[in-house]
């Protein structure tokens, strides 16, 4: 669902608390513990006051009242030369090599029909082989869950709808879903009445996945057999589960797919209906969220979409590796078009390079080329909160586009 932007405008996103805040009203002291506790000036206090007693975080804001978790942040400890451990790099979940393995070069007809039709056939041929951690992760450093943007030295910038359309070619309207609560028992039931699996069978794998998750390995097990003896609707409600939670429903787990997602494909007829598109950013917006903390070492979500994104955008950062040239394309996803290419920088290296970047060196509109196929969709400028399963991030465009 769209979330009205009202109550947030009022407070936290106020637009004169984002572009200007007072330095009067709200004043932070670093204490004997090394946090800073938010304080406010007496009514008579002189600027001149409030000025000397400013001090902020070092390297970076002096007012928190908007980067509430900055506290928390990884950027907060790298400034104190507190890395994340002995690898600067996050751990990231890209199954590109196994979906390589796993996905057809030709589905039955059969299968072919749902899947087509459920709006996420894309996702088959999108995912990169493999992830250049180091890129992701220099990124993810500059990433703010309050304002669900990448900080750069020149302003703002972020993943849209509209990136989210042209990378992996998924439907960014439809309807955004509200699950219920998935216990172990009942994701037995759910793996028994739509995967097509035995009762012991079922409850021995959810046993063995300590919670209400299906291991990626064993659905693409249950695809296979269920192709072979033509059960049809069991093999692709297998088959999507599988492949979602291997692309834009990717956890940190790297094996597992949330049990809950098997209710998008009880009706293999209407799941076409969601906005896939919608759910893949807000996933990734968590994740990455997650990943801008301390104390956190994974990123979970779709890596593929991020790197693409990166070199959508940033053509002198990182190293790209070209399919085919945009122009000649045959309206294929975007994701598409880009190779894995391994390279020589760490996270050390990239820093400093992310930090001297200017708006010079960004390609603000890459996608002109594309539109033949995805034509701009005005909900992209939609601003708000997104919001998927119990999942509500902030979707701020207006900070990012003109």
């Amino acid at each position: 669902m769209l979330l009205s932007s009202e109550e947030l405008d009022a407070e936290m996103f106020d637009d004169k608390i984002l572009l200007k805040p007072d330095p009067i009203a709200m004043v932070r002291r670093r204490g004997a513990d090394g946090r800073i506790p938010v304080r406010t000036l007496d009514r008579g206090a002189s600027s001149s006051a409030a000025a000397a007693e400013l001090t902020g975080y070092p390297g970076g804001p002096y007012d928190t009242s908007l980067l509430v978790k900055y506290e928390h942040h990884v950027a907060r400890h790298i400034w104190f030369g507190e890395e994340r451990g002995p690898k600067k790099e996050l751990k990231v979940a890209g199954h590109g090599l196994k979906l390589t393995s796993r996905v057809p070069l030709a589905l039955p007809p059969q299968m072919e029909s749902w899947v087509s039709r459920s709006g996420l056939a894309s996702l088959q041929r999108t995912s990169l082989n493999k992830i250049d951690t180091n890129l992701v992760s220099a990124f993810v450093e500059r990433w703010h869950l309050e304002t669900s943007s990448f900080h750069m030295p020149f302003g703002e910038m972020s993943i849209t709808l509209d990136d989210v359309a042209c990378l992996l070619h998924l439907p960014i309207r439809g309807i955004f879903w509200s699950p219920q609560d998935v216990t172990e028992e009942l994701a037995v039931e759910l793996a028994v009445d739509y995967l097509g699996v035995s009762q012991g069978q079922a409850q021995s794998h959810v046993r063995s996945c300590r919670g209400s998750y299906y291991k990626l390995e064993w659905l693409y097990d249950i695809f296979v057999h269920h192709r072979a003896a033509s059960s049809w609707a069991y093999a692709t409600r297998a088959y999507l589960l599988m492949l979602v939670g291997s692309t834009i429903f990717a956890d940190k787990t790297f094996t597992l797919v949330e049990a809950r997602y098997l209710l998008l494909f009880r009706d293999l007829d209407g799941c076409s209906g969601y906005s896939w598109g919608a759910a893949a950013l807000v996933t990734l917006y968590r994740y990455l969220g997650d990943a801008s903390m301390y104390s956190c070492k994974q990123l979970g979500g779709y890596p593929t979409l991020l790197q693409c994104w990166i070199h959508e955008y940033f053509p002198t950062v990182g190293k790209r590796g070209e399919n085919w040239n945009p122009a000649g394309n045959c309206g294929l996803p975007r994701a598409m078009r880009w190779s894995y290419r391994q390279g020589v920088l760490k996270v050390d290296d990239l820093r400093p390079i992310l930090d001297e970047l200017t708006p010079t060196d960004v390609i603000w509109r890459p996608f002109e080329d594309h539109r033949a196929w995805r034509v701009f969709d005005e909900i992209c400028l939609y601003r708000g909160c997104l919001k998927w399963g119990e999942t509500v991030v902030p979707y701020l465009p207006d900070r990012c586009l003109r």
